[in-house]
């Protein structure tokens, strides 16, 4: 009698499984497809946007020389409404490419201007916020609705935690299907709803690893946990440095006195994230932006041609902002965010004197920090150039491809007019360590949790708690 015993407690909690890997890709399959789609465009940005803005971003080089930046900027701002402030200057060495200059204009939106960097003519612009990658970035964090939209990323990268733990239950083979195939290549000689099955279970074995590397790597910029979870990893000296003037390998001067008498905003509200950079690093978005020394008796600004100066003096040479200053306290800030992470540095340099106030590097990173940075590099596609983008590329389709897989499997299965959920097991599996992971799945993200016991109360009132999910 203990076979059968046996039998039906693993069909039991076999059917569990799958009814949350159901609920997980009923929520998280439209949500897959568009992270998919958007992320692989994204992925190819730096072979994107000089084809798609070729007539103002790329010039012919006359093997002249170049103006400076500073007139180049005068050029830009002479192009702007009144009332325009610069706000970035972004720093290339291609001498095909144009230069690029960011201003704020009055009704506050923002504009990339770009120049001719061998005679000064203004080549065009662009809105900061509608060109097109901006818009299929906003698309990937936050389905372009704000905060909800990015509060709904964040969850589908969790619920894609469970579909991968439940996914790879399901697909683990037993003695008897191991020898029938299946398990780690498709049998292609199927047909109907079992070819589909194949093609789903094994496709997505291989892409498991792919899958939990892009969710964990992402989760750190989502908005609602990845914040909480940079101020927890900075409290326990794990990730970016704390930012107080001189501590640790933050190499700091504290902020003039004279800071004082400045609003409250630029003095101690501006952070990293609030700069209107292209591209900052996660290790420093959240430390605090330091003021100019000496904004009591100004004197001449030190140009941006000296700023660029000091930053390869640094070891800075090439890709990077500089957010401008805007305020009398304001700083020169430059953000280098290259495809490796070691090479990672943000500069603060008094608008004055030209003297650095804070320079952070990679090795000033908590540990957690240096490995979100890897992690953010390769989620990127960066990291090892094109390759790495193929290899990213080729794991978002095939989890797009997967997730329509699952949808036709879906759509032959189900009943014409019901969702056609799995069926709930006759008897309750205990289950102790799945529900102790979904427990601790749940405490590490409380939106998660909250989802979680939303699904499993909502289950209980349709089934009943004998045939509740777990």
């Amino acid at each position: 009698m203990l076979a059968p015993n046996l039998n039906a407690e693993v069909a039991a909690h076999r059917r569990t499984l799958w009814r949350w890997h159901f609920y997980a890709a009923l929520f998280v399959m439209p949500l897959v497809i568009v992270l998919a789609i958007t992320g692989t465009i994204y992925c190819f940005q730096p072979q994107i946007e000089p084809l798609l803005y070729r007539d103002r971003m790329v010039v012919a080089d006359t093997h002249g020389p170049q103006l400076s930046r500073d007139v180049l900027l005068a050029k830009a701002a002479a192009s702007e409404p009144r009332g325009a402030v610069p706000t970035l200057a972004q720093i290339e060495t291609d001498r095909t490419r144009s230069a690029e200059f960011v201003f704020r204009r009055p009704s506050g939106e923002s504009e990339s201007v770009y120049v001719n960097p061998y005679d000064g003519a203004v080549l065009g612009t662009l809105s900061v916020e509608d060109r097109l990658m901006k818009q299929v970035r906003n698309l990937h964090r936050g389905l372009m609705l704000g905060k909800t939209g990015e509060l709904v990323m964040e969850l589908a990268g969790c619920w894609t935690l469970v579909m991968i733990g439940t996914g790879i239950a399901l697909w683990w083979p037993s003695r008897s299907n191991a020898r029938q195939g299946g398990v780690w290549l498709p049998r292609l000689s199927l047909q109907g709803r079992a070819w589909w099955r194949d093609l789903h279970a094994v496709g997505g074995i291989w892409l498991a690893i792919g899958a939990l590397f892009f969710v964990l790597s992402g989760l750190p910029w989502s908005g609602s946990w990845g914040k909480e979870f940079k101020a927890l990893a900075t409290s326990a000296s794990l990730g970016y440095p704390k930012g107080a003037w001189g501590e640790a390998h933050v190499h700091s001067a504290a902020p003039g006195a004279a800071s004082k008498n400045t609003d409250e905003h630029a003095m101690h509200g501006m952070k990293m994230d609030d700069l209107p950079l292209h591209q900052t690093p996660w290790a420093v978005g959240a430390t605090t932006v330091p003021d100019s020394a000496d904004a009591a008796s100004p004197t001449a600004r030190v140009s941006i041609d000296d700023v660029v100066a000091l930053a390869a003096k640094n070891g800075i040479e090439d890709d990077y902002g500089i957010a401008l200053p805007d305020k009398p306290t304001g700083v020169y800030t430059v953000s280098y965010f290259p495809a490796d992470p070691r090479a990672e540095r943000t500069l603060h340099i008094d608008q004055y004197s030209g003297r650095v106030l804070s320079d952070i590097d990679y090795a000033s990173y908590g540990r957690v920090a240096q490995w979100i940075s890897y992690g953010t590099s390769l989620h990127m596609g960066r990291y090892f150039g094109l390759a790495n983008q193929i290899v990213c590329s080729a794991i978002s389709l095939g989890l797009a491809t997967l997730a329509m897989t699952g949808f036709i499997m879906w759509w032959k299965r189900r009943p014409a007019r019901e969702l056609g959920a799995p069926a709930r097991p006759v008897k309750r599996p205990p289950m102790r360590a799945w529900r102790g992971g979904l427990t601790l799945l749940g405490v590490v993200f409380p939106l998660m949790g909250a989802t979680m016991l939303a699904v499993w109360c909502l289950d209980r009132l349709a089934f009943g708690a004998k045939g509740a999910v777990v």
